[in-house]
């Protein structure tokens, strides 16, 4: 059985990302990962991450049944907002959502290349720990999405997952309080972000709320999504 206390992890920005890695994390705290966690939670079979407004726009418009999702405010042709307090009442029973955000799905679509890649937040951590554990071979880069890789939340859970597929005992308490106290959550509590819930933040800091990982895989020229157990 492989150390785990050896495991090669990187820490990256998107524009960081100078060559595809093998097995890449792709955390966005605040809000894609969390709200993709809460979509699978709420009965959705895949989500597709699409590289833009557009193409989302597109993909729904052959598929009617599929529910699109986007950051900032509601918009026409869009049937939902990318947060997990607004999504947890919609019922995505065997549903395909089309996912847009600003970060998080660049960073995913940044890496589509990798053999393994993991979309993930706080609240489907150990899940992702587990996973890098029996599948994460000796390098593991974790891409940073928010604020050009600056993001202390997605920094936090990233590092804390890190310890966690190492196998090491890792209080989460010090790595939440630093997504508590992060300049995302605060433009969330405020109402600098448009399309916010007011239990958005407490939402994403819900740590392992969800017993399955999200591993993004290529199917026809599409990513996407889907949780693995």
């Amino acid at each position: 059985m492989r150390d785990h206390g050896r495991m090669d992890a990187r820490f990256l920005g998107i524009a960081e990302l100078v060559e595809t890695p093998s097995v890449a994390v792709v955390v966005d705290v605040m809000r894609a990962f969390t709200v993709a966690a809460w979509a699978f939670g709420q009965g959705a079979e895949k989500i597709v991450l699409a590289e833009s407004l557009q193409d989302a726009l597109a993909l729904k418009a052959g598929r009617p049944d599929w529910v699109t999702l986007k950051d900032g405010p509601p918009a026409p042709g869009f049937d939902a907002v990318n947060s997990p307090g607004l999504l947890r009442s919609l019922d995505l029973g065997g549903r395909t959502v089309v996912q847009k955000t600003t970060a998080g799905t660049v960073g995913a679509l940044a890496v589509k290349e990798a053999s393994l890649v993991l979309c993930a937040s706080f609240v489907v951590a150990e899940a992702t720990a587990r996973l890098l554990r029996t599948r994460g071979g000796d390098g593991v880069t974790f891409v940073v999405t928010g604020e050009d890789g600056q993001a202390d939340e997605d920094l936090a859970c990233a590092q804390y997952i890190a310890r966690r597929a190492m196998a090491a005992e890792t209080d989460a308490a010090g790595f939440l309080r630093r997504a508590a106290e992060s300049r995302a959550a605060a433009e969330l509590a405020t109402g600098v972000r448009q399309g916010v819930h007011p239990d958005d933040v407490e939402l994403c800091l819900e740590l392992d709320r969800f017993p399955f990982a999200m591993v993004a895989t290529l199917e026809s020229s599409l990513m996407v999504l889907r949780p693995a157990r």
